[in-house]
């Protein structure tokens, strides 16, 4: 939900109504004139309108009118004891009108030029039940008279000794323009610094009333306004919590910190109060809370609900050691922690979908499809063989098998054809074929391993990290192959920057504190290659994604302020130093202050990108308007200082990739950001419109939508080569494990158009092979768990892969390829496995159709529509969602997306 897309507060609603009331037309008559504080009607031009005079009135309206007037009368002359009858009177009168949505009920426009004299009576009358009769009275005439700052209601119903007895009586406009008022006048003391607990008292009074009448929605904003949403669970119970739940989630994005934080946790303790802790995990995972975590684990001593949970937390690689005495089975509980039959899962899928077969890249590249270029074989090249190992383990991921690498000893492996730094990123592909199967992969690897030749052993380090992404397994094997001595201290530059990339995609989450023995040394060494540090940051920032570990922050910025290493800082490497901060920061928002302002008292032109990177990633996900604002603000500046001209060139790109970044994953924000996109890409410099492509693709990763790919389409025939090389990409990674066939046909006459230009040609070929990625099976988009969930470990492969592409000639397009393996933490299938109690895959029937937002909605609204059934496991496409198609099993998670565990439902038996 975005920012312009803000449901009402019950304050705007009460307002809305309020203007109605005064302004509409009612039933033929003619429209009543809004009345100054003396009640008389305003001047029209020369004209002066009444309210509805009696000639125009029915017969009945002039006796109702008569009888209002008669009974005011009564009210002001001396006999007390006709007073409670006249206002009880009046108090029928006003609750059995009737009126349409839009007019005024007529007791209220009739009484209303009488609202001056009967609050000059109540101050004239003596204390005591009349008096507070008047009152309440007085208070709901004040709806329809006075300005807007007069909160005539609000003042009457204060005044009143009854404040908070039988409200509901009156009405729910009624309740509503009053909870507008109190969150007027709240705002108005607390600038003014006076009391407010009158006011407080006066709005829970109205919290019961709103639960009871299905305005969950209502009450929230009330109390959000109040800064009371903590009282909010003690007025909840079994037939509310959930909608009013589901509307707090909903509106976290829309809320500033520290807010949105105490509304997750609000929610995150009414759904365990409720026993649902399914539910309650998803939030505990948006607040990136370790210790909530494993407390909400605990809450539940069900052992399957807790391996439900555990799939949950493996989905987000959060690392999580829990104690074997505090559950069940600790065995089976670590294995689910671990995502170890991840790969078991995705091959069912695969056998059952019929896709097992290997791919080879001729069968994505279709080449006899391409025109405008002879249809015989191309050539050989290093380059282009190099093109094909991405490819062939980008469509293989996962399967276990292809026809390229894994070849028999007699025949020669694919790594031989290509060359130099290619062999690293050759023989890592290894990895991603053999991707989450550590038992199976290690084997092939090690092979490799043992080679003589320096490329193929560093690739092979590489690969074991690739292979370990996303999986934990007992015994740790990684750390063992990886961190050894003569391998990350000892070895060549590229063997030490492989072992050191491989630890930060196999712990890419886990925020393990041994990490920091073996990488902190490398960052702190300011004698070594800026590539070597800058490769240790990156891998610290992965690990420690979003924890704000004081301990590397304070090593890379002390790094950056060290006089031995100002001229290193110039290095094309140190912007992932700058990388490795900002990701430590990741979505924790206002704490990232702290280290900007020490960025700021730097002098050195790499502070500034830093500080705009770090901002950008702290910011991730949330919507931020201000944030987005001031990064369009840095956009527009125009560059004059020559000597400052690479470093703030890098803080437009990155402010343009922050754009993406922050609006993410919430839809209206999207569109707003795409349209500046086009502003950008028009009148933006050299470095502002290679990053556009970039960001267009970061804001849609796995969602090829048409507006998007086609636009994408127009910038990769672009005169800068460098923005059409970054459009190509873009239109690889918004379509990746899609399988599209629109983009499919574009990416071959983008080959046919670029087959004499060999690095335009690499990317297309990267592009082709992401497309197809896990012959379709698979999603790069960082958001899951029904889009609820933003995964930090995700959206960080991703801006690292994106950082280098910046300028891609430097990295992926020169020795530096190997980046592009960062996207193995973004990938994970877009599967739905069911299975029953005891781990096993079972198969039921499911509808899948396109989810519908049910926020707010009254009743139990359909939550899916366009469905189509079909049975267990099924590949979900973005926006997917999925239902049980009858109750013979209930999930005991929150989404049907994932591992889903069932459970048999024993009324369904009994029913049958």
């Amino acid at each position: 939900m975005a920012k312009d897309d803000k449901k009402p507060t019950a304050a705007e609603k009460g307002k809305a109504k309020a203007d109605d009331k005064t302004q509409t037309k009612t039933n033929g008559e003619k429209s009543l004139p809004i009345h100054d504080k003396d009640g008389k009607p305003k001047e029209d031009g020369e004209k002066e309108e009444t309210v509805g005079g009696d000639d125009e009135l029915t017969e009945e309206d002039r006796q109702l009118k008569e009888d209002l007037e008669m009974l005011v009368d009564r009210l002001k002359e001396g006999n007390r004891d006709l007073y409670k009858p006249s206002i009880d009177a009046i108090k029928d009168y006003i609750k059995t009108s009737t009126s349409s949505m839009t007019a005024v009920p007529k007791p209220l426009k009739f009484l209303r030029p009488h609202f001056d004299d009967l609050a000059a009576l109540y101050e004239t009358w003596p204390a005591g039940d009349d008096r507070d009769s008047l009152a309440d009275m007085l208070s709901v005439l004040g709806m329809t008279y006075g300005d807007e700052e007069d909160l005539q209601t609000l003042k009457f119903r204060l005044l009143s000794k009854s404040k908070g007895e039988d409200l509901g009586s009156w009405g729910h406009e009624y309740i509503r323009h009053l909870a507008l008022e109190i969150g007027k006048d709240y705002e108005k003391r607390l600038e003014k610094e006076e009391e407010t607990q009158d006011l407080t008292h006066l709005a829970l009074s109205l919290i019961p009333y709103f639960l009871k009448h299905n305005a969950e929605a209502d009450a929230v904003d009330l109390l959000s306004e109040l800064e009371m949403i903590d009282e909010l669970p003690k007025y909840l119970d079994e037939d509310t919590y959930s909608r009013t739940c589901l509307y707090m989630a909903s509106m976290v994005n829309l809320l500033t910190y520290p807010e949105d934080q105490q509304f997750l946790r609000t929610a995150h303790d009414i759904y365990l109060k409720y026993g649902k802790p399914a539910q309650a995990m998803v939030l505990a995972i948006r607040l990136n809370d370790r210790d909530l975590i494993r407390k909400t684990v605990l809450s539940t001593s069900d052992q399957s609900i807790q391996r439900q949970l555990a799939y949950m937390i493996a989905r987000q690689r959060i690392t999580l050691d829990i104690d074997g005495d505090d559950v069940n089975d600790p065995e089976i509980l670590a294995e689910c922690l671990g995502n170890t039959k991840l790969p078991v899962h995705f091959k069912t899928l695969a056998k059952d979908l019929n896709i097992l077969e290997p791919k080879i890249p001729e069968d994505i590249y279709k080449t006899h499809l391409e025109s405008g270029r002879n249809a015989g074989p191309a050539a050989d090249s290093a380059k282009g063989n190099l093109a094909n190992a991405f490819v062939n383990a980008f469509v293989n991921a996962g399967f276990g098998e292809d026809k390229l690498m894994l070849l028999s000893e007699s025949e020669s492996s694919y790594v031989w054809k290509t060359k130099d730094d290619g062999m690293i990123s050759a023989t890592a592909s290894l990895g991603m074929i053999m991707q989450w199967d550590i038992e199976q992969g290690l084997d092939k690897i090690d092979q490799y391993q043992q080679s003589t030749v320096n490329e193929v052993k560093e690739g092979a380090l590489l690969a074991y990290g690739i292979l370990n992404s996303g999986v934990r397994m007992e015994g740790d094997p990684a750390i063992s192959l990886l961190a050894d001595d003569d391998v990350l201290q000892n070895g060549r530059p590229h063997m030490r920057m492989a072992a050191m990339m491989g630890l930060g995609l196999t712990y890419a989450g886990s925020a393990r504190d041994d990490m920091l023995d073996y990488l902190l040394p490398i960052i702190e060494d300011s004698s070594l290659e800026m590539s070597l540090s800058a490769m240790a940051a990156i891998s610290l920032g992965m690990i420690f994604v979003g924890s704000g570990n004081h301990q590397v922050a304070e090593a890379i910025a002390t790094q950056m302020m060290d006089e031995d290493r100002q001229n290193q800082l110039k290095d094309k490497w140190a912007r992932f130093m700058a990388l490795g901060l900002g990701l430590l920061y990741f979505g924790r928002q206002e704490e990232v202050e702290v280290i900007i302002e020490l960025l700021k008292s730097i002098d050195h032109p790499m502070a500034k990108p830093t500080a705009t990177l770090a901002s950008v990633c702290a910011y991730a996900g949330t919507g931020s308007v201000l944030k987005v604002q001031e990064l369009l603000h840095i956009c527009n500046d125009h560059i004059e200082d020559k000597d400052e001209t690479k470093a703030d060139q890098l803080v437009q790109s990155y402010a343009v990739l922050g754009l993406s970044l922050i609006s993410m994953g919430e839809d209206v924000g999207q569109d707003m950001i795409l349209r500046q996109f086009g502003h950008l890409m028009h009148y933006g410099e050299a470095n502002i419109r290679k990053a556009v492509p970039l960001a267009m693709g970061l804001i849609s990763p796995s969602n090829p939508q048409m507006k998007i790919y086609d636009t994408l389409s127009r910038y990769s025939h672009d005169n800068d080569n460098d923005v059409a090389i970054n459009a190509i990409f873009a239109m690889g990674l918004v379509g990746a494990g899609t399988n599209n066939a629109r983009l499919a046909q574009l990416l071959r006459q983008l080959a046919s158009y670029y087959h004499r230009d060999q690095n335009s040609l690499f990317m297309v070929r990267i592009a082709q092979g992401l497309l197809h990625m896990g012959k379709g099976t698979m999603s790069l988009n960082p958001f899951h768990t029904d889009r609820q969930v933003l995964s930090r470990v995700a959206a960080a492969g991703l801006l690292t892969v994106l950082v280098s592409l910046i300028d891609a000639k430097q990295f992926v397009l020169a020795e530096a390829h190997y980046m592009l393996y960062f996207l193995v933490t973004a990938m994970f299938p877009r599967f739905l496995v069911t299975l029953d109690e005891e781990l096993n895959p079972i198969t039921v029937n499911v509808r899948v159709g396109q989810a519908v937002d049910v926020v707010g909605q009254a009743g139990r609204p359909k939550t899916i529509t366009g469905w189509q059934t079909q049975s267990t496991p099924v590949l979900l496409a973005y926006g997917e969602r999925a239902e049980l198609e009858d109750e013979q099993y209930i999930p005991l998670s929150a989404n049907l997306e994932g591992l889903v565990i069932l459970r048999k439902n024993p009324e369904w038996e009994e029913s049958k």
